[in-house]
């Protein structure tokens, strides 16, 4: 038996050869009956509406179903026999069903329903491939709607290949990038924040919440349809101007793509659709997720993997996406969902609580979506650090291009909220930075949305507290604010420049936002005062907002192209003086977390030479406190030990970033 590559990587893995091999032999088995079968992952071009010789046609699969009606202004929103009736016609065995429609019953902006019928019962249903769903204002009714405009989106140029080779991905929601409440356009995100996200240095937009979900405070994690477009924001056409303009900046555009549950709304989504409860989900308790109250759906039927990597391909061809990030792929993978699993032991990996069909669609999918588009890439949102998940699909892996670092936010959480700032330990830091998979690529953060949700606090708020919203006008004395925003930067910048190969912001976090998110609810009285982004603090330049946003846009400017180089090299450490210093990509970052002691001719370790100071955390243009040279070089000294070193001065709580002259 050959040995996968990465067990060949990770030695440990050896004991797992066989359940590795057979992944591989699983892959290239389902790869090869897929690419063979014509259609299967254009699913998406047969259901759902579509335009055919003049004519509207409905497709769907509903193979419990015993009849399938129209509702819409045409049947007066009935199906009985007090107005006229519309069905569909039942076309095979196999459950597809269809209806073709003159322009006068169903056109561009008209709205409908499915009734579907089966044995004992009925109800109505938005159409599984529907491609725009809207909600009625005043009655809050969801129903599917025709689009088919007169002149169709004109992409400004044929598709541009926008790479990410190393991702600096602004995570951003369309809905909650006002800040005047109410909620958010696609054409207010694309005239006055993609501007704001380019100017700060971001090479990639990763989108929230696209995919349609009824409840506006999941945050667009409990989709309801697939292949819809969130209406909320505004047209498909609207979108597409956005994507259009994204690469016009020259940055990449992902989406968060929920492949891991599904809302378990009836009406709105997939739940019961046909009155079966396993069209696409496991039957029974399985197919119940029992912490997110949804449907699980059940990768191991073909029609299930059929129906999402149609989604995959739908999205990436008729938007122009540059990737995704695929969310929950820990509760994918397990057949427990990793609820309260301590993942302690490789047989965690490769045991009976793997479900391993989900292994098996996840590696389908990114090989679908990189056949697609060679230059797209994807992140996995993964906790359990399942070994290969970025790994490629013939060395045993999953496929996917980059996995999150989980643990770093929540590590410097317990660090601020557990240790005084001198019990913070360089050592410590250090390792868990570097605690990851290295034949893997990891988009390194220190928060996410996660982190800012209420109910938690942001890692600036829970450095400042109050201070927040009393120390932040430039010149007040604080030794709050002075405290909090040196070790924010610190922590950023350790993140950016040690934590993986690429890197995540949440939007606002870039200027340290003061505030959490709690979208509309009835236990707030439906206030959108929590989901918003205060730009205007940003732009102030009498407040500290705006130099911290000065200070993320210079970290990623002269920092970003070190993270092209996977090695890094850590030259010193000392916890007792809370000093480490690394290079990496021909940058050398000296660091001092101490929090009260700076030091006069510390010694550095460095390559002989002459290096000239890039930034430095402590300026005056980042709210420091300017006790460094802004203009600044140094000429290593040769030390009777036969190292030479920077003798520098390193004030507390500062970084000092250095390239060799």
């Amino acid at each position: 038996m050959s040995i996968p590559g990465i067990v060949k990587n990770d030695p440990w893995l050896e004991p797992y050869t066989a359940v590795i091999q057979n992944r591989i032999n699983r892959f290239n088995e389902y790869k090869k009956m897929y690419t063979l079968s014509e259609g299967f992952t254009r699913a998406h071009e047969y259901y759902g509406e579509h335009l055919i010789d003049g004519k509207t046609v409905l497709r769907e699969w509903a193979p419990y179903a015993v009849r399938i009606q129209l509702l819409c202004d045409y049947t007066s929103w009935r199906a009985d026999s007090s107005g006229p009736t519309i069905e569909f016609t039942r076309l095979n065995d196999y459950g597809d069903w269809e209806l073709s429609l003159d322009n006068d019953i169903l056109s561009h902006g008209s709205h409908y329903r499915l009734l579907i019928s089966w044995e004992g019962g009925c109800g109505e249903r938005i159409p599984a491939y529907a491609r725009r769903v809207v909600q009625d204002p005043e009655t809050h009714i969801f129903t599917a709607q025709v689009w088919f405009p007169e002149q169709p989106y004109q992409w400004k140029a044929d598709e541009k290949t926008v790479s990410a080779d190393v991702p600096i991905i602004y995570e951003g929601h369309v809905g909650m990038a006002k800040e005047d409440g109410g909620v958010g356009s696609f054409e207010e995100f694309r005239i006055n924040i993609l501007p704001r996200i380019k100017a700060a240095g971001y090479n990639t937009v990763q989108l929230m919440a696209l995919m349609e979900h009824p409840y506006y405070a999941s945050f667009g994690y409990q989709v309801s349809s697939f292949f819809a477009l969130s209406s909320r924001y505004g047209t498909p056409e609207d979108f597409k101007q956005l994507v259009d303009d994204c690469h016009d900046m020259g940055m990449a555009i992902i989406m968060d793509l929920v492949h891991s549950h599904a809302v378990k709304n009836e009406v709105e989504g997939l739940s019961l659709q046909d009155g079966s409860d396993y069209l696409y989900f496991h039957e029974g308790v399985r197919g119940q997720h029992p912490a997110w109250d949804s449907r699980c759906f059940n990768y191991g039927k073909k029609e299930t993997i059929n129906f999402l990597l149609s989604n995959c391909r739908f999205w990436m061809e008729e938007y122009r996406l540059d990737g995704f990030r695929f969310d929950g792929v820990t509760s994918m993978i397990y057949l427990d969902h990793g609820l309260g699993a301590s993942f302690d032991h490789y047989d965690k990996y490769f045991g009976g609580n793997v479900d391993e069909d989900a292994v098996l669609y996840l590696s389908l999918s990114n090989d679908l979506i990189h056949s697609i588009k060679p230059s797209a890439f994807t992140v996995a949102e993964d906790m359990s650090c399942m070994p290969g998940i970025a790994a490629p699909q013939e060395e045993g892996g999953c496929g996917f291009d980059f996995r999150l670092t989980m643990g770093l936010p929540d590590y410097w959480i317990k660090i601020i909220k557990e240790q005084k700032d001198e019990d913070w330990k360089a050592s410590e830091i250090w390792d868990v930075l570097n605690n990851r998979r290295w034949s893997e690529k990891h988009i390194s953060y220190s928060e996410s949305h996660d982190q800012a949700l209420v109910g938690d606090k942001t890692i600036i708020f829970r450095l400042m507290d109050a201070a927040m919203y009393s120390d932040m006008a430039v010149g007040v004395e604080s030794l709050h604010a002075d405290r909090g925003i040196g070790f924010y930067k610190l922590i950023n910048l350790l993140t950016f420049t040690a934590g993986g190969e690429g890197y995540m912001t949440f939007m606002g976090n870039e200027f340290g936002h003061p505030e959490w998110i709690d979208f509309p609810r009835e236990g707030n009285g439906w206030s959108y005062h929590y989901a918003r982004r205060q730009w205007s603090l940003a732009d102030n330049t009498k407040l500290r907002y705006s130099r911290l946003l000065a200070f993320t846009a210079d970290m990623i400017k002269n920092c970003g192209e070190a993270l092209a180089d996977s090695e890094i090299r850590l030259l010193h450490i000392h916890d007792s003086d809370g000093v480490l210093a690394y290079e990496r990509g021909g940058l050398l970052f000296v660091v001092n977390l101490n929090p009260q002691r700076s030091y006069v001719d510390y010694g550095i370790p460095a390559d002989m030479g002459r290096w000239k100071l890039v930034m430095n955390t402590d300026d005056s243009n980042y709210d420091g406190q300017g006790r460094i040279p802004t203009k600044l070089a140094i000429e290593t000294t040769g030390c009777e030990d036969g190292i030479d070193r920077l003798s520098l001065y390193l004030p507390s709580r500062t970084a000092l970033i250095f390239r060799r002259k």
